[in-house]
């Protein structure tokens, strides 16, 4: 049972690639994907490109021409929950998208003819997550303050950078009863196409900053030094477990 492994960056992906044996690099949809195993389990790795269009494209790409079983996605994200900070993991419980809205002829966030607003992770998977990233920040030097939380997370086309935006938008949510942890730009979309086809998929996600008006500061620093290594040493985890 093919595992495909999608990265929002570069810089997370080069990690699990460099450990890839037999890899075999297939272009297809404009996109690099590549193949071979990893702790003997037999993998794609892809990047997600940035958005909810990319992604979707990416998903339905290895589900399609690759035939993965299961997927898995890692990134960074903003927290917004409560106790959520920088350098934590977010555990995505489900998916919501912040910036559907159809209303009136459907209600705000609600998929239109789905009659959802959420999109479910698999449990099973996420049990596996869960112990992965655990393990994952207990080894790793310097995250031993780093604490894994599990909720929802929402996604939407905007990188959200200001107190105010980010404010207005985690409100909304809450009237709505869809509480966040964490935004970002990719997992709902994700999440959806494994919906439409049935294949189990889980993501864990980041904290690279607090989505307000300092989220731009360094950040491709953060997501080179530390979310990578997080990345790299949760996905490793997570397959010895399969």
């Amino acid at each position: 049972m093919s595992t495909a492994i999608l990265s929002a960056f570069a810089q997370e992906q080069a990690g699990l690639i460099e450990l890839l044996e037999n890899p075999v690099c297939v272009k297809r949809a404009g996109r690099e994907f590549w193949r071979g195993h990893l702790h003997g389990q037999p993998v794609v790795l892809a990047l997600s490109k940035l958005g909810k269009v990319a992604a979707a494209t990416t998903a339905t790409t290895v589900i399609e021409a690759f035939e993965a079983k299961r997927l898995v996605f890692t990134g960074v994200a903003g927290g917004v929950g409560p106790g959520v900070k920088v350098g934590d993991v977010v555990l995505a419980t489900d998916f919501v998208q912040h910036d559907m809205d159809c209303s009136p002829l459907f209600p705000r966030y609600e998929i239109p003819l789905y009659g959802l607003s959420r999109f479910a992770c698999d449990a099973a998977l996420n049990a596996h997550l869960l112990e992965a990233a655990q393990q994952a920040l207990v080894s790793i030097v310097g995250a031993s303050n780093a604490k894994v939380h599990q909720g929802l997370i929402a996604s939407g086309d905007r990188f959200v950078s200001s107190a105010a935006e980010v404010a207005a938008l985690t409100q909304g949510l809450v009237d709505a009863g869809h509480p966040p942890l964490a935004v970002e730009m990719e997992g709902a979309a994700v999440a959806q196409v494994c919906h439409d086809y049935g294949v189990p998929f889980a993501a864990v996600r980041t904290i690279s900053d607090r989505a307000d008006d300092t989220a731009h500061v360094d950040f491709n620093a953060f997501v080179r030094d530390t979310a990578s290594r997080y990345a790299l040493g949760m996905v490793q985890a997570f397959l010895k477990r399969l």
